[in-house]
Protein backbone atom coordinates (compact mmCIF):
# COMPACT_ATOMS: atom_id res chain seq x y z
CA UNK A 1 0.00 0.00 0.00
CA UNK A 2 1.33 3.43 -0.94
CA UNK A 3 1.84 6.12 1.70
CA UNK A 4 -0.98 8.14 0.13
CA UNK A 5 -3.35 5.19 0.30
CA UNK A 6 -2.26 4.56 3.91
CA UNK A 7 -3.15 8.19 4.67
CA UNK A 8 -6.56 7.65 3.03
CA UNK A 9 -7.05 4.61 5.27
CA UNK A 10 -6.11 6.71 8.32
CA UNK A 11 -8.91 9.07 7.28
CA UNK A 12 -11.34 6.14 6.99
CA UNK A 13 -11.37 6.33 3.20
CA UNK A 14 -10.69 3.79 0.49
CA UNK A 15 -9.61 4.65 -3.01
CA UNK A 16 -12.57 3.67 -5.23
CA UNK A 17 -12.46 1.97 -8.59
CA UNK A 18 -12.14 4.43 -11.48
CA UNK A 19 -15.54 5.72 -12.54
CA UNK A 20 -16.16 4.50 -16.10
CA UNK A 21 -16.53 7.26 -18.70
CA UNK A 22 -20.07 8.39 -19.56
CA UNK A 23 -19.09 9.20 -23.16
CA UNK A 24 -16.10 9.21 -25.54
CA UNK A 25 -13.21 10.20 -23.25
CA UNK A 26 -10.70 8.74 -20.80
CA UNK A 27 -10.95 9.25 -17.02
CA UNK A 28 -7.34 10.51 -17.00
CA UNK A 29 -4.58 11.17 -19.51
CA UNK A 30 -0.87 11.50 -18.87
CA UNK A 31 1.20 13.98 -20.87
CA UNK A 32 4.85 14.03 -19.84
CA UNK A 33 4.95 14.48 -16.07
CA UNK A 34 1.36 15.72 -15.85
CA UNK A 35 -1.91 13.88 -15.35
CA UNK A 36 -5.12 15.59 -16.41
CA UNK A 37 -8.33 14.06 -15.13
CA UNK A 38 -11.66 14.30 -16.83
CA UNK A 39 -14.40 15.90 -14.78
CA UNK A 40 -15.25 13.51 -11.96
CA UNK A 41 -18.80 13.25 -10.68
CA UNK A 42 -19.52 12.26 -7.07
CA UNK A 43 -20.29 8.65 -8.03
CA UNK A 44 -20.38 6.06 -5.26
CA UNK A 45 -20.65 2.43 -6.34
CA UNK A 46 -21.75 3.53 -9.81
CA UNK A 47 -24.54 5.82 -8.58
CA UNK A 48 -25.01 9.48 -7.80
CA UNK A 49 -26.08 9.70 -4.14
CA UNK A 50 -28.07 12.89 -4.83
CA UNK A 51 -29.02 14.99 -7.84
CA UNK A 52 -30.20 18.55 -8.38
CA UNK A 53 -29.08 22.13 -8.03
CA UNK A 54 -27.08 23.43 -5.11
CA UNK A 55 -29.10 26.06 -3.30
CA UNK A 56 -32.37 24.34 -4.27
CA UNK A 57 -32.60 20.53 -3.97
CA UNK A 58 -29.07 20.16 -2.54
CA UNK A 59 -27.63 22.12 0.39
CA UNK A 60 -24.21 23.73 0.22
CA UNK A 61 -22.99 21.39 2.99
CA UNK A 62 -24.21 18.30 1.09
CA UNK A 63 -22.51 19.60 -2.05
CA UNK A 64 -19.25 20.16 -0.15
CA UNK A 65 -19.30 16.47 0.81
CA UNK A 66 -20.00 15.55 -2.82
CA UNK A 67 -17.02 17.64 -3.95
CA UNK A 68 -14.91 15.61 -1.52
CA UNK A 69 -16.14 12.43 -3.23
CA UNK A 70 -15.29 13.93 -6.62
CA UNK A 71 -11.72 14.57 -5.46
CA UNK A 72 -11.42 10.98 -4.22
CA UNK A 73 -12.64 9.76 -7.62
CA UNK A 74 -10.09 12.06 -9.28
CA UNK A 75 -7.29 10.50 -7.24
CA UNK A 76 -8.44 7.07 -8.43
CA UNK A 77 -8.26 8.33 -12.01
CA UNK A 78 -4.74 9.68 -11.42
CA UNK A 79 -3.63 6.33 -10.01
CA UNK A 80 -5.02 4.55 -13.09
CA UNK A 81 -2.41 6.25 -15.30
CA UNK A 82 0.38 7.05 -12.80
CA UNK A 83 0.40 3.60 -11.21
CA UNK A 84 1.13 4.91 -7.71
CA UNK A 85 -0.21 7.97 -5.89
CA UNK A 86 3.16 8.37 -4.15
CA UNK A 87 4.44 9.63 -7.53
CA UNK A 88 2.44 12.86 -7.07
CA UNK A 89 4.80 15.83 -6.82
CA UNK A 90 1.90 18.24 -6.37
CA UNK A 91 -1.65 19.05 -7.33
CA UNK A 92 -1.30 21.99 -9.69
CA UNK A 93 -4.92 22.98 -10.37
CA UNK A 94 -8.43 22.02 -9.35
CA UNK A 95 -11.39 23.09 -11.45
CA UNK A 96 -14.84 22.59 -10.01
CA UNK A 97 -18.29 23.06 -11.44
CA UNK A 98 -21.36 23.51 -9.25
CA UNK A 99 -24.86 23.10 -10.69
CA UNK A 100 -26.33 26.16 -9.02
CA UNK A 101 -29.74 27.60 -8.32
CA UNK A 102 -30.04 31.07 -9.88
CA UNK A 103 -29.34 32.86 -6.58
CA UNK A 104 -26.62 30.52 -5.23
CA UNK A 105 -23.19 32.18 -4.92
CA UNK A 106 -21.38 29.79 -2.58
CA UNK A 107 -19.43 27.84 -5.20
CA UNK A 108 -16.03 28.42 -3.50
CA UNK A 109 -17.32 26.94 -0.23
CA UNK A 110 -18.64 23.88 -2.06
CA UNK A 111 -15.29 23.32 -3.78
CA UNK A 112 -13.53 23.53 -0.43
CA UNK A 113 -14.66 19.91 -0.01
CA UNK A 114 -12.32 18.84 -2.82
CA UNK A 115 -9.50 21.18 -1.81
CA UNK A 116 -9.63 20.14 1.84
CA UNK A 117 -9.55 16.43 0.97
CA UNK A 118 -6.49 16.91 -1.25
CA UNK A 119 -4.77 18.79 1.58
CA UNK A 120 -5.66 16.15 4.18
CA UNK A 121 -4.38 13.34 1.95
CA UNK A 122 -1.36 14.96 0.29
CA UNK A 123 -0.29 17.66 2.76
CA UNK A 124 1.71 20.45 1.10
CA UNK A 125 1.61 18.52 -2.21
CA UNK A 126 -2.16 19.07 -2.20
CA UNK A 127 -1.96 22.89 -2.16
CA UNK A 128 -3.20 24.11 -5.56
CA UNK A 129 -4.67 26.87 -7.69
CA UNK A 130 -8.44 26.55 -8.21
CA UNK A 131 -11.45 27.72 -10.15
CA UNK A 132 -15.00 27.33 -8.79
CA UNK A 133 -17.64 27.85 -11.47
CA UNK A 134 -21.42 27.93 -11.18
CA UNK A 135 -23.26 26.25 -14.06
CA UNK A 136 -26.88 25.61 -15.03
CA UNK A 137 -26.67 21.82 -15.22
CA UNK A 138 -24.12 19.00 -15.10
CA UNK A 139 -24.17 15.46 -16.57
CA UNK A 140 -26.77 13.16 -14.99
CA UNK A 141 -28.06 16.17 -13.02
CA UNK A 142 -25.03 15.90 -10.70
CA UNK A 143 -24.66 18.79 -8.27
CA UNK A 144 -20.85 18.94 -8.52
CA UNK A 145 -18.05 17.96 -10.91
CA UNK A 146 -14.30 18.25 -10.21
CA UNK A 147 -11.23 17.83 -12.40
CA UNK A 148 -7.60 18.00 -11.27
CA UNK A 149 -4.20 18.54 -12.86
CA UNK A 150 -1.37 16.71 -11.10
CA UNK A 151 2.38 16.89 -11.63
CA UNK A 152 4.24 13.61 -11.12
CA UNK A 153 7.74 13.08 -9.82
CA UNK A 154 10.18 12.30 -12.65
Amino acid sequence: MSAVEARLADLGLTLPEVVPPLAAYQPAVRSGEYVYTAGQLPMVDGQLPVTGKVGAEVTAEEAKGLARTCALNALAAVKSVAGDLDRIARVVKVTGFVASAADFTGQPGVLNGASELLGEVLGDKGVHARSAVGVAVLPLDAPVEVEILVELLP
